[in-house]
């Protein structure tokens, strides 16, 4: 078999499942053939995934997709060089092992810690951690292992996070209280979506931050949509399902940087993108717990709190 048909098999298998009739009679091979093929090329792509899930080596300068571009942001998050979130893939477990990956929903689920940057790519990505696991522990561990390389913003830069992340050196949070309003859904009413104007400095804030930060949103929703094996996972060790979601991220990454026209893309590049996959899973660790998360590893850093009101006085004036 060429490469070529192995590649096929490969991607047809993911964008329309495992097991599916119509791939072995394109390609005319069994079933077990199509088994076969679908694996050794994910091990080769999983191995081409630590090259293409990475920043641009100079992203601490802002530089490539990791500078903002849009002047509605500009220049309030100057700094900025990315978005973190967490998602949540459908897990298959063997019975009596599924209950550490079950999620709020009821069902087993693995969950990511991705960063993108604003080209809508993954710079990095963290599979395979049960569906019940937080996001804040999820992410103390990511910054804690050497071995991951995490991409560690330096100086003045950093990222933006969600209310599930606490506000420190390099992870800009909004600002958090019961009455604080933060996830864009929450500035829109009715069957209209209409908006209802952010009040105060503080929720100014919190909505162009939101806004801004929805990119990472925007990137799992394309990711998602264009892989139904990620709706679907099959019946593989857990390994092997945690390969498939980093398989998936690395070649996302190549469609978005090597085609010139790609439709998904093109629609997700209109912020107010509403993914056709299930939006609960997207962006949701954090908030499928209910837990007080304000002083989840909280740092007083004075320099950074006042950063963060300074920016919210210039959105409010401006």
């Amino acid at each position: 078999m060429s490469i070529h048909e192995m590649l096929g098999i490969f991607l047809m298998t993911c964008a329309h499942g495992v097991g599916n009739r119509m791939i072995q009679d394109i390609f005319q091979h069994s079933g077990e053939t199509v088994h076969r093929h679908f694996h050794s090329v994910l091990k080769a792509v999983c191995k081409l995934a630590r090259d293409i899930i990475q920043p641009h080596p100079n992203y601490n300068d802002g530089c490539d997709a990791h500078k903002p571009c849009k002047q509605r942001y500009l220049p309030f998050f100057k700094d900025c060089i990315g978005a973190i979130d967490g998602t949540h893939v459908k897990a298959r477990l063997p019975q009596g092992q599924e209950i550490p990956y079950i999620g709020r929903k009821g069902y087993p689920t693995q969950t990511i810690l991705a960063i993108v940057d604003f080209n809508m790519c993954f710079t990095f990505a963290w599979a395979g951690w049960e569906g019940a696991a937080h996001d804040s522990r999820i992410f103390a561990e990511a910054l804690r292992r050497e071995e991951l390389n995490f991409p560690h913003p330096r100086g003045n830069k950093y990222y933006l996070v969600d209310a599930g992340y606490s506000h420190m050196k390099g992870y800009m949070a909004p600002y958090k209280g019961n009455n604080v309003r933060y996830h864009l859904a929450e500035f829109r009413r009715g069957a209209t979506r209409q908006l209802r104007e952010p009040r105060g400095r503080i929720e100014k804030f919190n909505y162009l931050h939101s806004s801004f930060r929805n990119v990472v949103e925007r990137t799992f929703g394309v990711w998602k949509a264009r892989w139904s094996i990620l709706r679907d996972m099959p019946y593989y060790h857990i390994d092997t399902q945690r390969d498939i979601v980093l398989a998936t991220m690395a070649i996302h990454n190549y469609i978005r940087k090597k085609c010139n026209v790609d439709d998904a893309f093109q629609t997700a590049e209109n912020e107010s993108y509403i993914p056709s996959v299930d939006s609960n899973d997207i962006g949701t660790t954090s908030r499928a717990n209910n837990v007080d998360v304000e002083d989840v590893g909280e740092q007083n850093d004075v320099y950074w709190m006042g950063l963060r009101d300074m920016i919210a006085s210039d959105i409010s004036t401006a």
